[in-house]
């Protein structure tokens, strides 16, 4: 049973108190299991059995995913990159001392994708099909103590490998840890703070606790609940005293108080505040955890979009896949870290989790690094939409996918979505679902004219499946609207799912924004899908009530391939490995602030449309071209003006092309030397960008994003590496094979080069260059010490870069 208890509010005149007077030991005890896993892929009977031999099992680190281990091949599903599924088989030991007997002990999983079933000691434990979720089994029945092997065995079933519309990867792809509590404990993600009302002077903070009490007996606790600021100095202390549990029962007590002057959390400044929740039976300390949350207002107006703190906002915003290119589906967090920082550089304030539950560590940086967040459920309601196999649109597709257990699973699993993220203020809304009502995949309508299918499931489920999510969701958070990315609003309308959303996304559906506004005056659009032509950005800079869009897509990803060879799409930002392309930098002369100037250039076109074509395709950022080619010279800038050079001769100003918007186009015949281009303002030069014509290839070139790193076995160092000649210049056709080096408590994790048809194994320390650069990724192990890299290939110069381990 789970009552709510009301505590009265609390104002608080002036509490500064360091945090270490409150923050003593905790009896709560988290036990990542990370190394020592065994690792099967196939099939075993009986590999769930303590007594199971499993010796022979190759042993790996979790998070691991095997199918980025290859190899890339045809006979797989252009859908999922042309990668393996199949079915795993993971093993961990694990021991607990007497102190853990009459514990509580949880086995958590961020996510496992997909399909496991979890044993403990011979114990089903259950099975969770959905790969995105997040999901925890109690152990505490079946557990052994006093120094005793625990078997722990996890099989994972991917065979319907083409069961995705992008890149999934298999296997335990997300950490997991065990958590040891007392049997009176605070529930999981039972923690839920809100901040109701909130001014520049005052804010009101509303913390709702839920304890679980697992005991056989009835139990009597008392709560405090501190609220810390970012100084980590406590602000407020609120405490319910006397409060009982019966036996196998829940209890939610509501805590409140009102805080001077608060730090608003905001793009610019992700100020982050935390509540350290505190348990007590009789005086002694049974259980604490330590919860972040920020302060700060949003609201959509469907006139003016979008504000935050008050403060009219515009939502840059890209969509991002789960995977990071070399790595698969086990990103480190580190990875996620380099990826938001380059976003940032090119102005973009707002992520789409595309489209599935994220990971815990995205969301975590997306708090503190000031990212505004859709967090997306699913993709697919039921039945499945068709999964391409023989490349996209072509061929027979698969109609496997989460659709087949939708109807079982999908109202559990956005409720544990919400669940375990609605503490983190970066996230702005809940999105049910993407492109659900895209035209006859599956669902269809008469008001889809001739494309009407009448064979195909009734637009009405649309509601009939939306309507229970919707609930789902405000049933456990109602700060936060909800939202759905639609693929065709015309037959959202007609059937009232639209009706369902508090805001509505539109995908690729500008040309509807004007005459929709008129039509549903009181509707919030915003574009939740975009293309990254100018005329997409315009539709929001022209319409203030256009919220913002999200660009498909931040950064290529692997999967969605257009047919073997190629692997991965190519719509990104930047590609698989976080190399900004282009049309990157286009986006950043539309977004950033920053003063910048971007210059490349392609062998001229007769055609008028070229240039526009050129946005996003078939330009090179080198200088390396047949002498007296005709070349089309393009840069992308925010400068009201540049002009270029070619070896220090000006080839004359220019300003941004009509309807192109910041983008400066010179006819110029190749020469070989140094070109440059320099943006103007009022007048004077305020950034410049040269290419410099290569010589033959002489040098690796290598660079670290980080020269220190922590010794827990996830953090990263990504070094990208260059061949260049001898001043230094990238070789931009440069194919050279380079071998990486480690000596030190680090391991090469996985170097790619971001080529969308290179087959190579990526967990390999031996990979080609491709357009003369590539990334490797460095991990560190569990000591302290000092790593130092290399990186060699034949005729070329070596090189090393030092690392410290701490």
């Amino acid at each position: 049973m789970n009552r709510s208890v009301s505590v009265p509010i609390v104002f608080i005149a002036s509490l500064l108190v360091s945090v270490g007077l409150c923050q003593t030991a905790s009896p709560r005890r988290y036990m990542p299991l990370t190394t020592d896993w065994t690792f099967h892929k196939g099939d075993i009977a009986g590999a769930e059995k303590m007594t199971f031999d499993d010796s022979r099992w190759r042993t790996v680190t979790v998070p691991h995913d095997w199918s980025i281990e290859g190899p890339y091949s045809e006979q797989w599903a252009s859908g999922t990159g042309y990668l393996p599924g199949g079915v795993g088989w993971y093993r961990k030991t694990f021991r607990l001392d007497a102190d853990a007997d009459g514990k509580s002990v949880y086995v958590e999983f961020d996510g496992v994708y997909c399909n496991s079933e979890v044993w403990i000691n011979d114990h089903y434990l259950g099975k969770r099909p959905y790969g995105y979720i997040s999901f925890y089994y109690d152990l505490t029945p079946h557990i052994r103590y006093n120094g005793d092997e625990n078997i722990l065995a996890v099989r994972v079933d991917h065979s319907d490998y083409a069961d995705s519309r992008w890149y999934t990867g298999s296997g335990i792809y997300r950490p997991v840890r065990l958590c040891i509590t007392d049997k009176v404990r605070i529930a999981t993600w039972g923690v839920y703070i809100t901040t109701p009302n909130v001014t520049a002077e005052q804010a009101e903070i509303r913390i709702e606790t839920t304890i679980d009490n697992l005991d056989a007996a009835q139990s009597q606790i008392d709560l405090t609940s501190y609220i810390i600021n970012p100084d980590n100095l406590v602000v407020a202390k609120l405490s319910h005293s006397g409060g009982v549990i019966e036996a196998q029962g829940l209890k939610t007590y509501v805590q409140t108080a009102t805080i001077r002057d608060p730090q608003l959390w905001s793009i610019q400044t992700p100020t982050m505040y935390a509540v350290l929740s505190v348990l007590e039976t009789d005086g002694r300390k049974i259980d604490q955890i330590q919860t972040p949350f920020g302060i700060r207002t949003f609201r959509f107006d469907p006139d003016k979009g979008f504000y935050l703190n008050g403060e009219n906002v515009t939502l840059k915003g890209v969509c991002v896949h789960h995977d990071a290119g070399p790595v698969g589906a086990a990103v480190p967090p580190g990875m996620w870290r380099r990826r938001l920082e380059m976003l940032k550089e090119i102005g973009c304030n707002a992520i789409r989790m595309s489209h599935n539950p994220p990971a815990k560590e995205l969301l975590d940086l997306c708090d503190q690094m000031g990212f505004l967040v859709m967090n997306e459920a699913f993709d697919e309601f039921a039945p499945p939409k068709r999964k391409w196999v023989e490349g996209w649109n072509a061929g027979t597709p698969s109609l496997k996918g989460y659709g087949q257990v939708f109807e079982q699973w999908a109202v559990r699993d956005i409720q544990d979505l919400v669940r375990r993220d609605r503490n983190h203020p970066s996230i702005i809304f809940w999105s049910i679902g993407n492109e659900i009502d895209y035209p006859n995949d599956p669902f269809s309508h008469p008001v889809l004219g001739s494309e009407y299918k009448p064979t195909q499931p009734p637009a009405d489920d649309l509601v009939r499946y939306g309507k229970p999510l919707v609930e789902a969701v405000k049933e456990l958070d109602t700060t936060r609207p909800v939202t759905a990315a639609l693929a065709s609003v015309a037959m959202s309308d007609a059937v009232g799912f639209t009706d369902l959303l508090d805001v509505v996304g539109y995908n690729y559906q500008e040309q509807r924004y004007a005459d929709d506004h008129t039509r549903y005056p009181k509707r919030v659009i915003y574009g939740s899908e975009n293309g990254k032509h100018y005329g997409a950005w315009q539709a929001v800079t022209d319409n203030d009530f256009i919220s913002g869009q999200f660009l498909w897509v931040g950064f290529d990803f692997l999967g969605e391939a257009r047919g073997w060879p190629v692997r991965n799409s190519q719509a990104g930002l930047f590609d698989l490995c976080g190399f900004k392309k282009p049309i990157g930098w286009f986006r950043q002369a539309l977004w950033a602030q920053a003063p910048m100037i971007y210059l490349a250039a392609s062998p001229r076109r007769d055609s008028s449309g070229s240039a526009r074509r050129n946005l996003e395709r078939g330009i090179r950022s080198h200088w390396n071209w047949p002498q007296e080619q005709r070349m089309s010279v393009i840069a992308y800038s925010n400068c009201p003006q540049a002009e270029l050079f070619l070896n220090g001769r000006s080839l004359g100003q220019g300003t941004p092309m009509p309807r192109m918007g910041p983008v400066f186009v010179w006819d110029v015949p190749f020469s070989a030397g140094e070109l440059k281009a320099v943006g103007q303002k009022d007048g004077r030069a305020v950034c410049e960008y040269s290419l410099n014509t290569a010589g033959e290839p002489q040098q690796i070139h290598l660079k670290p994003d980080t020269r220190s790193l922590k010794a827990d076995g996830q953090d990263v160092c990504q070094i990208e590496f260059y061949i260049t000649d001898d001043k230094g210049v990238r070789v931009p056709d440069a194919e050279h094979r380079v071998r990486f080096f480690v000596s030190g408590p680090a391991r090469i994790l996985a170097v790619g080069n971001g080529d969308p048809a290179n087959h190579a194994d990526e967990t390999d320390a031996v990979h080609n260059a491709w357009q003369g650069r590539g990334l490797a990724i460095v991990q560190a192990l569990y000591e302290s010490g000092t790593v130092r890299v290399s990186a060699s290939s034949p005729d070329l110069d070596g090189t090393e870069v030092q690392i410290e381990i701490k």
